[in-house]
């Protein structure tokens, strides 16, 4: 399985730092992609497992959900209508999706609530990284530092969990991670944030807010992994899909950033405030 996840790597990590570093219209589409591509693996596995869930509505709002957010992250008049358009769109997915299960014939809460949390864990908490991108002045270097902490992160988690991880995390949730890996992952997380830091901005930030801003990152990436595995596991699912060999899918490669990104874009704010 190593093999297949280094090839993997090898061609979509490039890929993803060329849109970090474009930016713009390139990088919202990244996001975009991967939004969209999350939702329809959340659908699937949902679907798969007989669980109640409608996949129309979950795409079609999801979607509305993601424009909206979007909206919200770009410069706008002050004052403008436009100020008010995320809220706007928020309030036609709590409308829409209540409403098409009113009309279907077999009317489920429990469809209500798996359509509604895929709609808002994904789109809402992703579009956080375009947002992240948007800061100024260093939203671009912000975004190179939480892809390569929850990258180094999850590198480290894996290898030191493999090799000397004997005392498991959760191993109803996720079977094969391990303490071990866990302060693996906050060290080597953190170490990376520092060494990006020195790389990209060393008078930007105090020494004391890098390193807050790495054990955050390397701690909520792993939460977020388990919410992920949380989802799985209750459907009896391994991986999320098979698209990225040796990764499983695009929902199990991104998972680390769905909780981590909109707390870090809320603490960056603050940093550079």
């Amino acid at each position: 399985m190593l093999l297949p996840r280094i090839l993997t790597a090898l061609v979509g990590i490039p890929l993803v730092i060329a849109s970090i570093y474009y930016g713009s219209i390139f990088y919202m589409a990244f996001v975009a992609a991967i939004t969209l591509l999350c939702l329809y693996e959340y659908g699937v596995i949902l679907f798969t497992a007989k669980k109640p869930i409608n996949r129309i509505s979950l795409i079609v709002f999801g979607f509305l959900m993601m424009v909206g957010a979007t909206v919200g992250t770009l410069p706008v008049v002050e004052g403008s209508a436009a100020v008010y358009l995320p809220n706007f769109f928020i309030a036609i997915t709590l409308f829409g999706i209540l409403f098409v299960e009113i009309l279907s014939p077999k009317r489920s809460l429990e469809r209500v609530a798996n359509t509604f949390l895929g709609v808002m864990l994904i789109p809402w908490a992703l579009v956080h990284l375009v947002s992240i991108r948007e800061l100024e002045p260093y939203g671009e270097y912000f975004t190179f530092i939480l892809f390569f902490t929850i990258w180094a992160a999850d590198i480290f988690a894996y290898f030191i969990g493999t090799w000397l991880g004997k005392h498991r995390l959760n191993k109803a949730v996720s079977p094969k991670k391990s303490w071990e890996g866990a302060i693996a992952a906050v060290v080597f997380g953190t170490a990376t944030t520092l060494f990006c830091w020195d790389l990209f901005f060393p008078h930007y930030l105090t020494l004391n807010q890098v390193i807050i801003l790495g054990v955050l990152i390397s701690v909520i990436s792993q939460i977020s992994d388990l919410a992920e595995s949380l989802i799985k596991r209750s459907v009896g699912v391994k991986d999320s899909s098979g698209i990225l060999p040796g990764h499983g899918g695009i929902f199990d490669r991104f998972d680390g950033f769905i909780l981590t990104a909109p707390i870090i874009y809320y603490v960056a704010l603050y940093m550079t405030k």
